[in-house]
């Protein structure tokens, strides 16, 4: 069985190196049927040191194709995709396209790979925001349109498709392929210390930050990159005025996205954050030091889809910046640890006062147990005649 994965942006990183290692334990067993894994890089978001530090850190081999989209408009990074992944794709004659997430490069593979006939597996289907507002609802509605294998993280997003009348043999719960990536870190995070990761990532220019993240009030964790969150100025001062007035409270670790700097130059409110004692704003963080960070972090306030996962599975308490999140097994009316607070100063506020007086809670959704890739696997494999 030949499978061709697909990357294009950070978070697939950590959501495709769990099957490239349960194939090499697959092949590695006696008498096992053959699995070749063919990994194609579209570089829909591409930095060199940081793709090559998630390979490094997450032992993955290099791509066997490196299709280099690079950065532009959906219509660009989607056509760009289709161009260079289709030559790779009929070369290599794959038994299945394997995607993963909701970035523009998932839905332009599985829509080259469809015009040819190739089926494809949809690794994280069925989540839905129902927010058409957000480029990635719409690519993950067509990708599961497309796809032939829906292999879903939870009951819920076995409830969308089911809603969208997909056929039942076509949905398979396999688990969250994200939290093989954490339990196989985890116990590296454990070790680190939270100090030498501000040393090593916050620029020299601004120095040290003016708290200790493991004295008494220890510190939250801050991302945000959404375009309602950062693209509008009213918006982003916003932000930035309730971030500062938080920090007073906790310490604030703000890794900042590449678009949320732009941004915050660009409207001049970067000097506001980093000048401030109490908050340590750091260059994007790989896969473990943001781990590092999380796990040990009292908050986390984000508008990311993967961290309220990941804050969910560690018990740390997760205030979600959106209105709306395609991540419900996450909410705590539903056994975990994160508030859909939206980003409303005074709902923010008192949701911050809230969780800062809680203990750390893990919870873990059914099959969240670091093995959603090997019962992937099973699964292709069960579909692929020999």
């Amino acid at each position: 069985m030949k499978l061709l994965s697909i990357v294009g942006a950070r978070p697939n990183f950590m959501k495709i190196a769990p099957l490239v290692h349960a194939v090499a334990a697959h092949n590695e067993k006696p008498g096992a049927r053959p699995v070749k894994h063919v990994l194609v890089h579209t570089g829909q978001h591409y930095d060199p040191a940081l793709s090559d530090r998630f390979f490094e850190e997450l032992a993955i081999p290099e791509p066997d194709h490196h299709l280099e989209v690079g950065s532009g408009t959906h219509a660009y990074q989607v056509g760009q995709t289709m161009i260079g992944f289709e030559p790779v794709m009929l070369a290599e004659k794959p038994d299945w396209v394997v995607v993963v997430g909701d970035v523009n490069a998932t839905c332009s593979c599985s829509l080259t790979a469809k015009k040819y006939q190739y089926r494809v597996a949809h690794i994280e289907a069925g989540l839905r925001s129902n927010d058409w507002s957000m480029p990635e609802e719409v690519n993950r509605v067509v990708t599961d349109r497309l796809s032939d294998l829906l292999l879903t993280t939870c009951r819920f997003a076995d409830e969308n498709l089911a809603k969208e009348g997909t056929a039942p043999e076509r949905i398979v719960r396999v688990g969250n392929i994200m939290i093989d990536t954490l339990e196989r870190q985890r116990k590296l995070a454990e070790n680190r210390d939270p100090r030498e990761i501000l040393r090593a990532n916050r620029a020299a220019a601004l120095g040290a930050p003016a708290f200790d993240p493991l004295g008494a009030d220890g510190f939250g964790v801050l991302t945000l990159h959404r375009p309602s969150n950062v693209d509008e100025p009213a918006v982003l001062k916003r932000n930035v005025e309730l971030i500062l007035e938080l920090a007073e409270t906790v310490p604030l670790v703000f890794p900042v996205h590449p678009r949320t700097a732009g941004r915050l130059r660009e409207f001049g409110f970067a000097d506001r954050l980093n000048e401030h004692p109490r908050i340590a704003v750091v260059s994007p963080l790989g896969y473990l030091d943001l781990l590092v960070l999380t796990s040990k972090a009292r908050v986390v306030l984000t508008d990311s889809g993967g961290i309220q996962e990941e804050a969910c599975v560690l018990g740390t308490p997760c205030l979600t910046l959106r209105a709306n999140t395609e991540r419900p097994a996450t909410l705590a009316e539903n056994g975990g640890t994160n508030l859909l607070v939206g980003t409303d100063p005074d709902k923010v506020r008192a949701a911050f006062r809230q969780v800062l007086g809680q203990a750390r809670r893990p919870s873990r959704p059914p099959l969240w147990d670091g093995h959603t890739a090997e019962r992937i696997l099973a699964t292709l494999l069960e579909r692929t005649p020999a």
